[in-house]
């Protein structure tokens, strides 16, 4: 939901060409900076997003210069490869060629192996608060930070802050500009007249930022874009925030301005802060940053250290891609032809957890056959939970929410019991939260009250019990959570139009089944099985959830689909569109739990008694690919297999385990192909597994969906491990055993600093090694090349994607050998392989 302010009056509109102007340059600094989604739904996004018309390496030059953001690890770890024997020559030569020296691996090495150590980083585009920082040998940088932070937490709270000092009606930057006028606390520090001339500035930003570009000496040029963007990342965490605020309200017919807005308050900082010092030497070194930064066009950004840095990084992408490339070379099982109905079909996520699971699901049981599709299974609703008054949104964030569906309890009678149950236990827990948080009473908390909790936190520590009920279940009893469903009926309610007409459902089961490539020779069960995560005191638990679903579980989706393709209405309907479901068939609800690797099946009671004894055998089959999955992993994790079981499930419930699973961490790969093809490799849960039968794709209107919708998906998760590993000061959010909760959108590092973006450092390491390695994306389709570069050409934003080296893309040829490899600009090389 946006929030609204009274002075809808748009800033950003009727301007004079000196405004345009500088709304321009404001708006290229703000495109600039990635949205984050807050812990409720805390999806992956690209930290890179408003670099993709650029290539990979002109982005890493400009973010070294403007933020001194690193872009690959440093040159260590990549010699460390080399000495392994991962990282080769032929590598190091195709790199060298791409990035156009002129020398020869031989010779690149030995320049590398002769210099010591890492050289020195070039200075950074400097700001007034930088410069100020160096010549008065006090951090403005260190108190500005904090000041802003404390004052966006409580205008952006959602409902976590006990006592408000911020105007929520107000707009962003007239509340800031009202609490500025008389906080005391920079004067406190030595900027004489802070507040005066804080008062002095318009009230309107547009108006304000020019003011403050005055002040600053902008008055016969425009700032530089650098130098905008720079401000922007000095608060890249509250600034990723707001512009998440403004993509959603773009994305649902609004308008943004809202990150604009605040880019004029780092400006009035700047300004005021340059006005209240008033000292020459800052002035005089401003002046040479300013017109440093003015020269952006005669810039060359040839920082020669991370120039030879991005040359180890292509190698190393190569060298995972040269190893991909290797497991494709055995020649794929011929698939046995099909006389009789199947005895089952699990159609997964996506996700890189999933191809363990399936691979061991698959073994177990020859019998089931699994397929991938993103996890929302193409039905992008918007899901109400029992007693909540709003609702959830189930599908990508790159998408608008479809139908509203409710949670139900099918007797109204413990419905409406349910409802009441747990709106009561959500006042109760904000009463208890306002008395162990009041100004007076937390002071007589911990001694009377603070003992009684001594059991529960012994139970807790042994994982007898959860610290906190899980989400889903919190207010409900045992017996009414196992009783929840959901309705498809059509009606209308507080939340609008609520259900799926008949209609609407046969098409949306039509578009999943097809996009799925599932239209026909349907096995007596199709289990769809989403997935979410078990754990605690984890405010980034929503990021182990299905980005598919919007940062939370599969499980409303998967019901809704299951329900869908029950109907036999629906079924009725899907026969003129030449898709015939047997009588037989049942699809099954399922939730994949990727922390213990148990699937919990939710419509038991719509099986027929004659296949009772066959779900029995699903559901031992189940149960053994889980135990074998979580001996899998128990290696990664550095458990003894011994005691894998134990372990595993206990980590899902201990509220000290900083790392319950390794989520995606090592993500590498996404395959665009029929199951067949990766079906006798080892992926190694690091590649995302999307069914896709070209041949059945009549116009490649699958194949464009794929592209333009999980392709863009998986490459944003794929980049910010990536982003997060190389620099977790910048685009990761540390350790997380210091984060604190902010605004209930949030993280900080500690009691104060700029909002936390990106995935903790122990999301991608172990303590010792690296659990996620930089690896850019490896995208191999089985399509006709011809049919991928059509899709490329109408779409220029993935076009880029490939273009300027974000993802690498592999084409796949009938063999199922990864035969050719996109070079840019709609062309291609052959790779001469031969199956082993």
């Amino acid at each position: 939901m946006i929030h609204k302010t009274e002075s809808e009056k748009y800033y950003f509109e009727h301007l004079n060409e000196q405004q345009e102007a500088l709304i321009l340059r404001m708006r290229a600094a703000c495109k600039k900076i990635a949205p984050l989604w807050p812990l409720e739904n805390f999806v992956a996004v690209n930290p890179y997003l408003g670099f993709t018309e650029k290539t990979f390496e002109d982005a890493a030059q400009e973010l070294s210069l403007t933020g001194g953001i690193q872009s690959t690890l440093p040159k260590v770890f990549y010699l460390q490869k080399i000495e392994e024997g991962i990282i080769t020559e032929k590598d190091i030569e195709i790199a060298l060629n791409k990035n156009q020296y002129k020398i020869s691996a031989q010779e690149f090495l030995k320049k590398l192996n002769s210099t010591t150590g890492e050289t020195e980083e070039p200075a950074i585009l400097g700001t007034v608060s930088d410069i100020s920082t160096h010549v008065t040998n006090k951090d403005w940088n260190r108190f500005m930070t904090p000041r802003i932070s404390q004052w966006a937490s409580v205008y952006f709270d959602q409902g976590q802050t006990i006592w408000s000092s911020a105007d929520k009606q107000k707009s962003l930057f007239l509340a800031w500009k009202k609490e500025a006028e008389i906080d005391p606390t920079p004067e406190f520090t030595g900027l004489k007249d802070f507040r005066k001339r804080v008062k002095a500035l318009p009230n309107n930003p547009l108006l304000a930022s020019q003011k403050a570009l005055e002040i600053l000496g902008f008055k016969n040029q425009e700032p530089s874009e650098f130098y905008l963007h720079r401000l922007l990342l000095r608060l890249g965490g509250w600034s990723a925030h707001i512009a998440r605020l403004d993509w959603d309200s773009k994305l649902y017919g609004g308008k943004d301005g809202r990150l604009l807005e605040f880019l004029s308050v780092l400006l009035c900082w700047e300004a005021s802060l340059l006005e209240c010092l008033n000292d020459p030497e800052i002035l005089r070194q401003w002046n040479e940053a300013k017109d440093l930064g003015s020269l952006q066009n005669e810039l060359k950004l040839a920082n020669q250290n991370l120039s030879e840095n991005l040359v180890l990084q292509e190698a190393f992408d190569l060298s995972n891609q040269r190893q991909l490339i290797n497991k494709f070379k055995t020649e794929p099982k011929s698939e046995p032809i099909k006389n009789q109905q199947g005895k089952a079909q699990a159609v997964f996520c996506i996700d890189v957890r999933s191809e363990v699971f399936r691979r061991n699901l698959e073994m177990v049981d020859h019998e089931i056959e699994t397929l991938g599709f993103a996890g929302f299974f193409a039905f992008p609703i918007n899901y109400v939970p029992i007693g909540h008054d709003k609702g959830e949104a189930q599908c990508p964030v790159l998408l608008k929410t479809g139908p509203t569906i409710l949670e139900k309890i099918p007797e109204e009678k413990a419905f409406q019991k349910a409802v009441k149950s747990r709106i009561l236990n959500h006042q109760i827990q904000q009463v208890w939260k306002s008395f162990k948080s009041g100004a007076v009473s937390c002071f007589s908390f911990v001694s009377p009250i603070g003992l009684s909790f001594l059991p529960k936190i012994f139970t807790d520590s042994f994982g007898l019990t959860r610290p906190v009920p899980h989400p889903d279940k919190a207010g409900l009893s045992d017996q009414n959570f196992k009783k929840r469903t959901i309705s498809l009926s059509s009606d209308y309610d507080s939340n609008g139009t609520i259900g799926i007409p008949l209609e609407q459902q046969i098409q949306m089961g039509k578009n999943a089944l097809k996009s799925m490539s599932l239209a026909d020779d349907f096995a007596r069960f199709v289990l769809i099985v989403g997935h979410g995560s078990s754990t605690v005191n984890n405010p980034h638990a929503t990021g182990y959830d299905c980005g598919a679903c919007g940062g939370h579980t599969g499980e409303a989706n998967a019901k809704v689909v299951a329900a869908v393709l029950n109907s036999r209405e629906v079924r009725t309907g899907l026969l003129q569109e030449n898709i015939y479901i047997p009588i037989n068939t049942t699809f099954l609800a399922c939730l994949h739990d990727t922390t213990t690797d148990e699937v919990t099946i939710f419509n038991e009671e719509q099986v027929p008694a004659e296949h009772a004894e066959e779900l029995e055998g699903i559901k031992k089959s189940l149960l053994k690919a889980g135990k074998a999955a979580r001996t899998e992993r128990s290696i990664r994790m550095a458990i003894s297999t011994d005691s894998a079981e134990a372990m595993i499930k206990f980590k899902s419930k201990d509220w000290s385990e900083i790392r319950p699973e390794w989520g995606l961490a090592g993500c590498s790969a996404f395959v665009v192909a029929n199951r067949k093809r990766t079906k006798n490799i080892n992926l190694e849960g690091k590649s995302f597994l999307h069914s896709y039968d070209w041949k059945k794709d009549e116009g490649f209107s699958i194949l464009e969906l794929i592209m333009t919708a999980p392709m863009v998906v998986t490459s944003w998760i794929n980049l910010q491990y990536f982003g997060s590993t190389v620099d977790n000061q910048n685009f990761g959010s540390g350790n997380k055993t210091l984060h604190n909760v902010t605004s209930g959108i949030g993280v900080l590092e500690g009691f104060s600093g700029d909002l936390r973006v990106g995935l903790p450092l122990q999301s991608i390491h172990d303590g010792e090694n690296y659990q996620h390695e930089p690896n850019r994306l490896q995208v191999i389709i089985e399509a006709p090349i011809d049919a991928i570069n059509s899709i490329l050409e109408k779409h220029p934003s993935v076009k880029n994607l490939c273009d300027n080296g974000w993802i690498y893309l592999l084409a796949m040829d009938d063999e199922g050998l990864i035969s050719h490899r996109y070079s840019g600009d709609l062309n291609w090389e052959k790779l001469i392989q031969k199956a082993a």
